[in-house]
């Protein structure tokens, strides 16, 4: 049976999607943290307050905040978490 032009060229298509799909998963692994931090919250990224990566600097003081925190007694952690309350005048 001889192997014509179109066999050649179906299984070179298929060998570079595989190759093609098998570079997206490495790709995606080392890239995925970098781009995650510049999607919007709006369209499902990162929210505001989500805490810092582990890794960073953010992160070590972030994590220092936390323990201090846990350590206060409750009473004072209510005062410091807090926000004063608005008056009615304010909102006008």
């Amino acid at each position: 049976m001889p192997t014509s032009a179109r066999h050649i060229l179906a299984i070179v298509t298929v060998a570079l999607a595989g190759c093609g799909l098998s570079g997206c998963g490495s790709i995606n692994e080392k890239i995925a943290a970098g781009v995650s931090d510049a999607i919007p919250a709006a369209i499902g990224g990162i929210p505001a307050d989500a805490p810092p990566r582990p890794g960073t600097a953010k992160y070590d003081e972030y994590m220092r905040e936390r323990e201090r925190k846990r350590l206060m007694p409750a009473s004072e952690r209510e005062k410091e978490v807090k926000p004063a309350p608005a008056t009615p005048d304010a909102a006008r």
